[in-house]
């Protein structure tokens, strides 16, 4: 909070907002007590002008093209480290040491199997259920296998068993939800590999079909999942701390959050671009036709993979993800015409000042889906691949949450009513 105040006036009568500013020099204001001394709510929907917590996890900066996590910027983070280092970095503000580190690998070791019981729950899920379905269900049901902890015994501010515990089982899960789609056999995860490394082998190791874990593919997954693991006040995280804010524990609130990620609109992004391209391809790759359509003012069209509610400019993710696509499908001999049509279209789409005044550019959603597709993922698992990522930020705003009294009240948004004020009762007689 500073010294500093706003004056708001509403029928002649003054009144001081008080101003809170960022540690980067951002400003709000707070409004918690403006229905209280005023009578007067705020109307945004899809609140893209109110703050509904205060955060020390991550910056972003969508005018000027910056994403931090704990003041890491994403290339350092994306280019030098592991997945759950970053996890570990998330969850408790600090990268770890070595030792710390070796522990947190054993921690993704010892807690990678899931309850044997629940492996029957697999057994009745309709023959090509989504991947994304089970997840949710799965997550949700570990409450009752693995009972959380009050929280004097399991304290809030770092990793603990839950979190570590539902960072390690949730890939499991992912793996056999795929598995489970597809109608194979079950591979449980190994002590010998990394954690990216025992996901691959979980998805796509087969009897008489032994699979190879590529050094490749596993730091391409590496990237990827950093990449996604956390992008401020989204949709799927404010849903977590939301339901959260009722008292709900860690797996039903992440359970909550994986169903808000399921969204075309959301996590669902990625696939669409795959669809979008498909589409051209199938179309004599005829990608001017499409662009175009999206140019003209009377056509509903819009190209995927092309723009951001937050950023302003080129997506610091994409940036790093559209490298690595070239990388992997170099490296691993891929050759997928969807890449080169890809580039085609970000080309001219980059060089047109119709997408470019209108800040157009490529999201992390638009190559994402084509290194997925080269490490063999299937289009119905890219959204769980986006849930694996951003797991470490759904869980750190959850423990912020409840560490912050003013953060952890019940969420509780008003509206603005448009309906019949009164009517009188018609009884059913003289309807």
């Amino acid at each position: 909070m500073t010294n500093q105040s706003a004056q708001l006036i509403i029928e002649g009568k003054s009144y001081d907002i008080p101003i809170v500013e960022s540690t980067t020099g951002e400003r709000a204001l707070d409004i918690r007590q403006l229905l209280k001394q005023t009578g007067y709510i705020t109307f945004d929907s899809g609140y893209m002008n109110t703050g509904s917590c205060q955060s020390a996890v991550t910056y972003l900066d969508g005018k000027n093209g910056i994403l931090r996590y704990r003041g890491y910027d994403i290339e350092d983070l994306a280019t030098n480290c592991l997945f759950i280092e970053v996890a570990y970095l998330l969850l408790t503000g600090e990268l770890p040491t070595q030792s710390e580190l070796e522990k947190f690998r054993h921690d993704m070791i010892r807690f990678a199997l899931i309850h044997e019981d629940m492996i029957h729950f697999f057994d009745h899920f309709p023959p090509n259920s989504s991947p994304m379905s089970i997840l949710s269900t799965m997550v949700g049901s570990l409450h009752d296998f693995y009972p959380e902890m009050d929280l004097d015994e399991d304290p809030y501010g770092g990793v603990t068993t839950m979190t570590a515990r539902l960072l390690s089982k949730i890939r499991t899960i992912a793996a056999f939800s795929y598995k489970k789609n597809i109608g194979h056999p079950l591979v449980y995860p190994r002590a010998d590999l990394s954690y990216c490394g025992n996901f691959l082998n979980m998805m796509f190791d087969r009897p008489n079909m032994p699979y190879k874990v590529d050094p490749i593919a596993v730091s391409a997954l590496n990237k990827l999942l950093i990449l996604h693991a956390d992008h401020e006040q989204n949709c799927s995280t404010s849903t977590v701390r939301l339901v959260g804010s009722a008292g709900v524990r860690l797996y039903p609130s992440i359970s909550a959050g994986i169903s808000a990620l399921w969204g075309p609109l959301h996590g669902g992004a990625n696939a669409a671009v795959v669809r979008m391209l498909e589409t051209i391809q199938a179309d004599n790759m005829d990608y001017m036709k499409y662009i175009n359509k999206a140019k003209d003012p009377n056509d509903s069209y819009r190209l995927t993979g092309f723009g951001h509610r937050v950023y302003k400019t080129y997506d610091p993710r994409a940036k790093l993800i559209k490298q690595a696509c070239t990388e992997v499908l170099n490296s691993l001999n891929v050759q997928d015409p969807l890449l080169d049509l890809a580039q085609e279209i970000e080309h001219v789409v980059s060089n047109d000042d119709y997408f470019i005044s209108r800040n157009l550019y490529p999201n992390v959603d638009f190559y994402s889906g084509i290194i997925y597709r080269a490490l063999g993922i299937p289009t119905n698992m890219f959204t769980v691949m986006f849930a694996l990522g951003r797991l470490p930020g759904w869980i750190t705003h959850w423990q912020e949450m409840h560490m912050d009294k003013e953060s952890s009240r019940i969420g509780r948004p008003r509206q603005v009513y448009t309906g019949v004020v009164s009517r009188p009762f018609v009884s059913l007689e003289d309807r």
